[in-house]
């Protein structure tokens, strides 16, 4: 895929038609870290948990730096001064399970025809920005299906990759020279097909009326997304993968919450090698808790208050948030923390309550002046949209986007609370 630099229509410098017109650009913790200065590329990853995280075991309850964890934040402890957790966010999105898809996006699939860049994901966005600087623009991963976390441009939901040893394979093993031949004449084939459905739309262009043409325009930009893929395909076909610096990963049947380990463990390397800058990880509905002596996890979200499921959700968190501390860690060695933006959190805050307000979120690296609990605004005339974040996430990272899915500037919730 090609970098995709979004096109500014403005004729004004972007800062001060955004500060112009009363949005503010970011808390100084963001602006301090401009692209511009970075003398490394950027990188981001997505982490997002399809149950939400029980607000009582995530909030701190005082703000600040000196903040006193939570069980779900104790194991992060050693990043405090690395992240940041923020409470009263959400993505504006009611439906309880159905709207954790809009984590990354804050627009449904549904309604995804009624904005300009449909519901496409935060990471898809990012990806684009990298186009085939690296061998993958974005990696996504997963353990289960169920949390539809990433979506393209075109509106097409990014499938996370389940199989450790495949992710494994992809990022390190070379195909036979058989295979690659086989590769180069699929990717030939089908852009000749687009080709002649590119044509074959802009001609039936002419004779169709408003409404067909915006319907038109949708399968075109499909279109324009599949052959962003095929060139960056073309261009790394024949590159060799880096050598894996671990055993190669094999394809057995692993519990769950040793699969989470090992993703990490791959999107630290992807990340160290350059393979990619974007990454995702999501842990879906169908994640197995049996392996930490629990019941069923969907089933403990569903706590109904009781106490004691309510315990045996902060052993699930707590697991969780040890898992992404290690992954930190990992990155800290590598000396890339700086350089890389960690998200975290969830489109359901209350999993019992199918709740998807003031959702769990919390950001972690990217060289900034964190601050450790930031409790924005909770009157609903005042709220801070999540996408207002995300916005000022893209901006980091270096694309030019002016808006992001439901956003109204770029995240500053000190002006406007």
């Amino acid at each position: 895929m090609s970098s995709a630099h979004l096109t500014n229509s403005l004729s004004v410098d972007r800062r001060s038609f955004l500060q112009g017109m009363g949005l503010g650009l970011a808390l100084p913790w963001l602006e301090s870290s401009a692209m511009a200065d970075a003398p490394h590329p950027r990188r981001l990853v997505c982490v997002g948990n399809h149950l939400g995280f029980y607000p009582g075991n995530f909030f701190p309850k005082d703000a600040g730096k000196d903040y006193t964890p939570t069980s779900t934040l104790k194991p992060l402890e050693e990043h405090r001064d690395a992240l940041t957790v923020f409470s009263n966010l959400d993505h504006e999105l009611n439906g309880g399970h159905k709207a954790v898809q809009g984590f990354l996006t804050s627009i449904k699939k549904e309604e995804a025809a009624g904005f300009p860049a449909k519901n496409i994901s935060l990471d898809q966005i990012a990806a684009e920005h990298v186009g085939s600087s690296t061998r993958f623009p974005s990696i996504n991963a997963g353990i289960q299906q169920g949390t539809d976390m990433c979506w393209t441009r075109a509106g097409v939901h990014v499938p996370p990759v389940n199989n450790p040893a495949t992710l494994f394979r992809g990022l390190f093993v070379n195909s036979p020279d058989s295979e690659r031949e086989v590769e180069r004449t699929r990717l030939k084939n089908r852009g000749s097909v687009l080709d002649a459905l590119r044509d074959s739309a802009n001609a039936l262009n002419r004779t169709l009326n408003v409404a067909d043409r915006d319907k038109l325009d949708q399968y075109l930009t499909s279109v324009r997304d599949v052959e962003r893929r095929l060139q960056m395909s073309k261009e790394w076909l024949d590159r060799p993968k880096p050598k894996s610096p671990i055993e190669e990963v094999q394809d057995e049947e692993r519990q769950h919450i040793d699969e989470v380990a090992v993703f990490y463990d791959l999107m630290a390397l992807a990340l160290q090698t350059d393979s990619t800058r974007v990454a995702t990880f999501e842990t879906g509905l169908g994640f197995r808790t049996a392996e930490l002596n629990l019941g069923s996890y969907h089933g403990l979200s569903h706590h109904g208050k009781s106490e004691g499921r309510i315990e045996q959700l902060q052993v699930v968190e707590s697991f969780l948030t040890t898992k992404l501390s290690d992954f930190i860690s990992r990155l800290k060695e590598a000396k890339i923390l700086d350089d890389t933006m960690i998200v975290f959190g969830s489109g359901m805050s209350d999993g019992s309550s199918h709740s998807n307000r003031n959702l769990p979120v919390l950001l972690a690296g990217g060289g900034l002046k964190h601050q450790g609990h930031l409790v924005c605004p909770a009157q609903q005339h005042k709220r801070v949209p999540l996408s207002n974040l995300w916005l000022s996430v893209l901006e980091w990272f270096g694309s030019e986007s002016e808006r992001f899915g439901r956003s109204t500037g770029t995240f500053s919730p000190m002006k406007i609370g």
